[in-house]
């Protein structure tokens, strides 16, 4: 029973000790991320015009 208690005083020593090393030490600051070069409506609207095109080659080879 004695030993447990030694063994348990000493986890506490232990536990005590390594609160004081600062968390941050082996954090990395990543770099600010870049920003978005599009947000996505210029791919819209090169899609919106291929149909269009699509629409158009379609009606003329019908008539």
């Amino acid at each position: 029973m004695e030993v447990l208690r030694v063994k348990v005083v000493f986890m506490y020593i232990l536990a005590f000790a390594f609160s004081f090393v600062p968390s941050s030490i082996n954090a990395h600051q990543l770099p600010p991320s870049p920003s978005p070069t599009s947000d996505g409506t210029a791919l819209d609207q090169g899609i919106a015009y291929v149909l269009m095109l699509l629409a158009l080659a379609l009606t003329y080879i019908i008539h």
